[in-house]
C-alpha cells in the first residue's frame, strides 16, 4: 500500500494548498491526510510514515524570543504543529517543511527567523507569486543537492519571515540572491528537510517532484507511526 503523509494546515481559508500537496504527494506514489488543529482527531490512531508541515500565516514571535510580528498569527495551529514535529523528531517520521513548516522547524530545533525580511532586501523584490520567478543557489552538497542536482533553480515565493539563526543539527541547503536562507536540512540520520518556497506549486517541473518523491521514498520504508498511543 501506498505510504501515509500527514500535511498539516490551518482550519480556515480555501486549501490550495493542501489540494496542490495531495496532488504532489499522489503523482509522488503516496497518500496524503490533511491534518488541522480541529479535524485530526479522528485520526489520532492513524499510522503514519512521513510529515510535511504546510505553509500559511506567521509563526509567533514569542516563540523565538521576538516582540510580536505584525502579521496574523494562529497560536492554535503553532501548538499543533510543534506537537507534530516533536512526534516527528521521537519517532524519526521522514519530515518536510514548505515555508513556514521549514520556519517552524528551525524554531523547534532552538532556532530563530527574521521577523519581515521586506526592508532588508537589497537584489530581489519579496513580490508574492507561485510562479517560479526567484532564483535559489543551493550550496553545493547534501541531500537538498543530491535531489535538485543543479547549482541554481527558479522558486517562487510567498512569504516575508525567513530563517535567521540555525536551530540545533541543521544546515543551509539554498540561499537566494539577497543571501536569505531558502532551504534548510539536517545533518544527522532523521531526514529533515525545510524549503521556504511552495514546491507543491511547481510540480509540474521535475526538480520540485522530486522534493516529494523522495519524501515519499523514504516514507515507504518507515515504520509506521501513530499520531497519538
Amino acid at each position: 500500500m501506498a505510504p501515509l503523509i500527514g500535511v498539516t494546515g490551518p482550519d480556515s481559508r480555501l486549501p490550495w494548498a493542501w489540494w496542490a500537496t495531495r496532488l504532489a504527494i499522489r503523482l509522488a506514489g503516496g497518500r496524503a491526510l490533511r491534518l488541522t488543529p480541529s479535524t485530526f482527531r479522528p485520526h489520532k490512531r492513524d499510522k503514519l510514515q512521513g510529515l510535511i508541515i504546510g505553509g500559511g500565516d506567521d509563526i509567533d514571535a514569542a516563540l523565538y524570543g521576538e516582540d510580536t510580528g505584525k502579521a496574523p498569527a494562529d497560536p492554535k495551529r503553532d501548538a499543533f504543529e510543534i506537537e507534530l514535529i516533536k512526534h516527528a523528531l521521537d519517532t524519526q517520521l521522514p519530515l518536510l517543511g514548505i515555508c513556514r513548516g521549514a520556519q517552524l522547524i528551525n524554531v523547534v530545533l532552538g532556532g530563530s527567523l527574521h521577523s519581515d525580511i521586506r526592508p532588508l532586501r537589497r537584489r530581489t523584490s519579496n513580490r508574492r507569486t507561485p510562479l517560479p520567478r526567484k532564483t535559489a543557489i543551493g550550496c553545493g552538497q547534501g541531500r537538498l543537492h543530491d535531489i535538485i542536482r543543479q547549482p541554481r533553480w527558479r522558486i517562487n515565493s510567498l512569504h516575508h519571515q525567513a530563517v535567521d539563526r540555525l536551530g540545533e543539527g541543521m544546515a543551509v541547503a539554498a540561499r537566494d540572491l539577497d543571501g536569505f536562507v531558502q532551504a534548510i536540512e539536517h545533518q544527522g540520520e532523521h531526514y529533515m528537510l525545510g524549503v521556504q518556497w511552495h514546491p507543491e506549486y511547481l510540480s509540474y517541473l521535475g526538480h520540485q517532484r522530486a522534493i516529494f518523491r523522495t519524501l515519499v521514498g523514504l516514507a515507504r520504508v518507515a515504520r509506521p507511526e501513530r499520531l497519538y498511543d
